[in-house]
């Protein structure tokens, strides 16, 4: 049988920039979709026929219109689950949809709504560490903001400082390493010889260690708590049995990764561009001010803080966390003009489809206003910062609530500013900021 795939790299070309691509492989992705079209191919000898694109119809095919007929790929079932557990964001077909459907319920919006408060609280707590005067590293704040806020919210869990710390520090390590696995496979041997896919293998092992920890103290507890922890314990398939200590721990691991650290990185991006664009800083800043004077609660004022959402919505489109996802073909298909054979690896670059100047206006430009109601309609058929489809991010609500009483919260306690208009990135599984530095002087009470 004929297949026909889009434009394709040549090898010889993917090689030579192989080093670079190890490093950051958005600047050939960029150079690929210019000078090839929204979709292109390489041909890896790891893994076979690669597809990258940044075309909404191929987009929606693989993650909304075939849905069932893309599956995630061995990157994220084998490889990445190796570190962080097989869970939501790492299994897939019936196992996956046996595990959404258990635990959905605990993300729905009410659910979340009954949690404000608490989020509210914590955010106020981290906010008040942050040390007015020079310029500080932004993300290290926003990252243990955002740790502290899925440990308390979700979890009740008020560990010691040192064991969250070493949980932060393990889920950091082991991005990095899963990185440098998936862009230089050829140095596997190497890793396994030099001791590299030992030791972090042995911080698994700690990090599903800790959260067991948790687990057990909740176990043999009397207290109870309306929080996702006390869910997932409880929790009965269709059978009637509950998710054994292991599922438990992957799938928890999984929302401390995918909890924190994506709330991290937005935050960190959302607060830069406010700093280098002062006009939309001043829209916030009123915004914020006019809710403060109705006395209203966390949550009413969510509802009040719509130009505040905007900007958060702007900065997701040029700065996704989740900057690709991946897909594998289980059976041939056709998509667009390709057909494509069973196996096919599909890469969506979501970073780049939110930067397709065949789809946005002014692309390269932060322009909350994008995201104003009248506008809304004519975007959102772009616009996939939390994924697509059946797997679109069981926490996006959660995120939304808790990145504007964040801006919420800084906003009114400090003005904050930029010494330059750079912002540096580092695609790793997650899209990270790099050296961003923020100044917070303090408001007049």
């Amino acid at each position: 049988m004929k297949y026909n795939y889009p434009n394709k790299i040549p090898f010889r070309k993917f090689l030579r920039m192989s080093a670079s691509i190890a490093k950051n492989p958005i600047p050939f992705h960029n150079k690929c979709f210019n000078e090839a079209g929204d979709t292109f191919a390489v041909k890896s000898p790891f893994y076979g026929h690669i597809v990258l694109t940044r075309d909404i119809h191929v987009v929606k095919h693989i993650l909304q219109k075939n849905h069932k007929t893309y599956h995630k790929s061995k990157i994220q079932t084998k490889y990445l689950s190796k570190y962080v557990g097989y869970g939501l964001l790492t299994s897939s077909g019936d196992y996956w949809l046996k595990q959404r459907r258990l635990i959905q319920p605990a993300f729905h919006k009410e659910k979340i709504q009954n949690l404000v408060s608490i989020i509210d609280t914590t955010i106020e707590t981290q906010v008040n560490t942050i040390k007015a005067g020079d310029f500080v590293d932004l993300y290290p704040l926003m990252n243990e903001l955002a740790f502290e806020v899925v440990a308390k919210s979700l979890f009740h869990f008020s560990a010691e400082k040192q064991t969250l710390k070493r949980l932060q520090f393990i889920i950091e390590k082991l991005q990095l390493f899963i990185v440098k696995e998936l862009r230089m496979p050829y140095k596997k041997m190497w890793y396994f010889l030099k001791g590299d896919i030992n030791y972090h293998m042995k911080l698994v092992k700690e990090s599903r260690s800790i959260i067991n920890t948790i687990i057990d103290h909740r176990r043999q507890s009397d207290e109870t708590h309306d929080d996702l922890l006390d869910m997932l314990l409880h929790a009965q398939y269709d059978d009637g049995t509950t998710m054994t200590n292991q599922q438990l721990i992957d799938e928890i691991l999984i929302l401390f990764v995918a909890g924190h650290e994506t709330t991290a990185n937005a935050l960190t991006f959302t607060l830069k561009l406010l700093a280098q664009n002062k006009e939309e800083l001043k829209k916030v800043e009123d915004e914020i001010n006019k809710a403060n004077h109705k006395n209203v609660t966390p949550l009413q004022s969510i509802a009040q803080l719509n130009y505040t959402k905007c900007c958060i919505e702007e900065s997701l489109r040029l700065y996704p966390p989740a900057w690709i996802t991946d897909r594998v073909n289980i059976e041939d298909d056709r998509v667009e003009n390709y057909h494509l054979k069973k196996g096919t690896i599909i890469g969506a670059s979501i970073y780049e489809l939110h930067r397709n100047k065949n789809y946005w206006d002014d692309a390269e430009r932060f322009k909350p206003e994008r995201f104003l109601e009248e506008n809304r309609k004519q975007i959102l058929q772009y616009y996939m910062p939390f994924g697509a489809g059946p797997r679109l991010c069981i926490g996006n609500n959660f995120a939304m609530y808790e990145m504007i009483l964040a801006v919420k919260s800084i906003v009114n306690k400090f003005h904050i500013s930029t010494d330059n208009n750079t912002i540096k990135i580092n695609p790793l599984i997650t899209l990270k900021p790099v050296d961003v530095k923020l100044k917070f002087s303090l408001k007049a009470p």
